[in-house]
């Protein structure tokens, strides 16, 4: 997806150069429960914001932060308390992104897909899969994506999987491969002949496999480092127990969709949480001599209060949505059926509709309430509207409110699928 573009990088510099993931070095720590998820991520995203402006502004990719983010532990708290996880709550997955996204919104969103794929294993993987890739999870593996394809008016899929022996090989081009450059394996949406007619599958390639080749093109205006590029597969090996059911899971009621999309409305929370945590201290600091009626101070105006309020008032909201969409995505996950499942789809379109306006006016407002300091180039403020600009764009909020209304108005339930 290429937005307002700024140059990608050409030169060779470490900021521009792809590397490959390195296996970590060592496990990373064992994230216990819900409670410890939340303390570490807060603890990370004080360690990560500091550098966010820098990090946007000369679109330095982030390995150090990934490297460190991977040994918290976090990638791995949605693997099942069976397999050694922690098992955490939609809720509790959803406030990690989104105080991470708060700090960097580029690092909150890279872990979405890897967060995705692992749905996808719990709900479609046989046992052997699960125990596989949640134990690669458990060991600080980053799992990317390549699902989008480009240039096709038909919407068809074009990445075949074709049989090889005991395994299979994947041919194609993927592009908007969020995290694939940082990861160690690549989901795969492909397509493959099965009993005489076309599925869709999941295939789970290895970053370094023969074959793969990952070009740093992402040119975003926003959202600059989250290794959103493309990927090619050239006659790629892949293992036969690396392929799993994807479409088939979408034929039963199951939480991929809320799941996806929840960790979406998170990071929009996050995005407009930092920009409204950005906002204070330029509005406390700023002096207004020129308003009537004696005041000087910013944070004295009665306008500004109102609109400083205003905006609180909405990111409230907004994650008191996100909160009670992920209650309900977590009920849903315990007892999937038509309804409960559809529940849970309305409930994150709820929730990342106000999500989505949240961001952009938290965004916004840190212009106008902050001044004109707040356009200083050295600060890098103007990431958080560039951040929520392009993610909001992701998939249509207007979809949402027709999903609600026509859930509401003619209890017609929602179609099942990655994007609701």
């Amino acid at each position: 997806m290429s937005l307002l573009l700024t140059p990608v990088p050409a030169d060779n510099s470490p900021a521009s150069r792809p590397a490959p993931a390195a296996p970590p070095a060592q496990p990373p720590t064992l994230i216990r429960d819900d409670a410890d998820a939340i303390a570490t991520a807060r603890r990370l995203a004080a360690q990560f914001a500091p550098g966010a402006a820098l990090r946007d502004r000369e679109r330095r990719l982030p390995w150090a932060e990934l490297d460190a983010f991977s040994a918290s532990g976090l990638w791995g708290i949605t693997v099942p308390r069976e397999f050694g996880g922690a098992g955490v709550s939609t809720v509790t997955l959803a406030e990690v992104i989104s105080t991470i996204a708060a700090a960097d919104g580029s690092l909150g969103q890279i872990p979405q897909n890897h967060f995705y794929a692992l749905e996808v294993l719990r709900v479609g993987g046989s046992e052997a899969q699960k125990r596989f890739f949640y134990a690669r999870a458990l060991a600080g593996e980053r799992f990317g994506n390549a699902l989008a394809e480009i240039g096709h008016k038909d919407f068809k899929r074009r990445t075949r999987l074709s049989p090889d022996g005991d395994g299979w090989r994947v041919d194609g081009k993927k592009f908007y491969c969020t995290g694939a450059l940082y990861a160690h394996w690549i989901p795969t949406l492909v397509v493959a002949e099965q009993d005489g007619r076309e599925v869709t599958l999941l295939a789970i390639v290895p970053r370094t496999a023969p074959g793969v080749a990952i070009v740093d093109d992402w040119d975003g205006f926003g959202q600059r480092i989250t290794g959103s590029g493309s990927v090619t597969f050239d006659n790629v090996r892949v293992e036969a127990d690396w392929v799993v059911p994807f479409l088939a899971s979408f034929e039963q009621p199951t939480t991929i969709g809320p799941v996806a999309q929840i960790l979406h409305a998170a990071i929009d929370l996050g995005v407009g949480r930092g920009a409204f945590d950005a906002t204070l201290p330029f509005v406390r600091e700023q002096s207004r001599p020129w308003l009537d009626a004696g005041v000087e101070r910013a944070a004295d105006d009665p306008l500004t209060i109102h609109e400083v309020g205003n905006v609180a008032v909405r990111l409230r909201a907004a994650a008191a949505l996100v909160r009670r969409a992920g209650r309900i995505v977590d009920a849903a996950q315990a007892a999937p059926d038509e309804r409960s499942v559809a529940a849970a789809s309305i409930a994150v379109a709820e929730a990342r509709a106000l999500t989505t306006t949240a961001s952009l006016l938290a965004g916004s407002k840190l212009f106008e309430l902050a001044g004109t300091g707040a356009t200083l180039d050295g600060l890098g403020l103007d990431r958080f509207w560039r951040n929520a600009r392009t993610h909001t764009l992701h998939d249509p909020v207007r979809w949402k409110y027709h999903a609600v209304g026509n859930y509401y108005l003619n209890d017609r339930l929602p179609t099942r699928h990655g994007a609701l």
